[in-house]
């Protein structure tokens, strides 16, 4: 009789560790969810700081390459106007030349 005595001792043990492992299963299960929520959040912080860091990245190249054309545009301002005078200049020292050529011609008569 002792022996059956034992057993159901034996049984309730194997119930607690049963519960016991249970509950040692549930708890790693939820500190691993705990752990994976944590590096979810961390990762879209980091997410955030990146995308913040590159989009100030792109408007700093956005304001240096629209103040290069600002720069870009003022130097062919300044090119074209000195053509510009330039050609004003060699106008009127040839232009007395090209007066009496067109003249020349105009006044010349063909048979």
């Amino acid at each position: 009789m002792e022996a059956n005595r034992g057993q159901p001792n034996g049984i309730q043990l194997l119930l607690a560790a049963e519960q016991e492992a249970q509950r040692i299963v549930n708890a790693a299960r939820e500190a691993k969810m705990a752990r994976l929520r944590q590096a979810k959040e961390e990762a879209e912080k980091e997410i955030v700081a990146f995308r913040a860091q590159m989009e100030a990245e792109y408007q700093r190249k956005v304001a240096e390459s629209s103040g290069d054309s600002g720069a870009n545009v003022k130097r062919l301002e300044q090119e074209t106007e000195a053509k510009i005078a330039h050609l004003k200049t060699e106008g009127t020292r040839i232009a007395q030349d090209v007066v009496q050529m067109l003249l020349k011609h105009v006044t010349t008569v063909k048979n």
